[in-house]
């Protein structure tokens, strides 16, 4: 996922059966489990009494499934909740697009005022394209349904409103996309086409933008591990997070972080600098 939007970066889809995972989804599973248990059920007992699996209800008390809404009214009989599951079940929240891993993230990434991205992968989700992340999405199996790839696409591009340098205090970017993410011409030669303009629009524009290519020669590379996101907060505290296949992992260890500000940092020197990576840009888009 490049950025958390299901498939590949940007990437996973919060669809079919993969959990959610909210603050407000852990808070309505305490209260189904307190409700449970003043009732004096196990989830053994309670599981059938609302025609739901046991590990259905566990997942719905562990904040990581989103209940049905036939569920919460048979929860509300069931346990006799005065009405309290119905409420709190209309102020459930998840972000339809998202993989549920992403959604931490997410979070940071809004709030944060500096935001570090090495992709070698695709290009990260804040600099794509419609075009593009439907491409993407497209590209790697299972294939979403119409409405599952109008939500990934939706949901990447809405996070570009973090671009802004309308936001008080803008964010400051730095994205160092490997060159050959760009050659690999994902969707077709038109979608390739419009990427480069969007990002030549992007980086001309945002002035809290900067884009570095890392060339296809390149004999030493400290990102050899994988790519790698760092997020600084308004209060000055730093987090990673990195992804691989079907998963991603929010890095909170100061040590952890430390190591991955200094391979950022030597890639940044490896890398070409922002004004050769313009030209370059053109010259691709030139070419095609």
């Amino acid at each position: 996922m490049a950025d958390g939007t299901s498939g590949t970066s940007g990437s996973g889809c919060g669809g079919g059966g993969e959990p959610e995972v909210s603050d407000s989804l852990r808070t309505f599973g305490e209260v189904v489990k307190g409700f449970r248990k003043r009732a004096g059920l196990t989830q053994e007992e309670f599981a059938p009494r609302v025609g739901y699996s046991l590990p259905t209800v566990a997942s719905i008390e562990q904040g990581r499934r989103f209940p049905q809404r036939d569920f919460v009214e048979r929860a509300e009989d069931v346990l006799d909740a005065c009405g309290i599951l119905r409420g709190a079940a209309r102020h459930l929240s998840r972000q339809p697009g998202l993989a549920s891993w992403f959604r931490q993230w997410a979070r940071l990434e809004a709030e944060a005022v500096s935001l570090y991205t090495y992709e070698c992968r695709v290009v990260p989700g804040l600099l794509q394209t419609a075009g593009y992340a439907r491409a993407v999405s497209l590209s790697v199996p299972p294939l979403p349904d119409s409405e599952e790839l109008d939500q990934r696409v939706a949901a990447r591009i809405n996070r570009q409103d973090l671009l802004s340098t309308c936001r008080k205090p803008p964010t400051a970017f730095s994205f160092i996309v490997e060159q050959a993410v760009l050659e690999r011409h994902t969707g077709s030669e038109e979608v390739t086409r419009e990427l480069y303009d969007h990002l030549l629009l992007v980086v001309e524009r945002q002035w809290n933008v900067e884009f570095q290519l890392m060339p296809l020669q390149q004999p030493v590379h400290a990102g050899l591990d994988g790519p790698m996101r760092l997020a600084e907060t308004p209060d000055n505290q730093w987090f990673a997070y990195s992804e691989g296949q079907e998963n991603g992992r929010l890095v909170t260890d100061s040590k952890a972080i430390s190591r991955l500000h200094q391979r950022y940092a030597k890639m940044r020197s490896q890398a070409l600098t922002p004004e050769d990576s313009v030209g370059l840009l053109k010259r691709m888009r030139g070419a095609l």
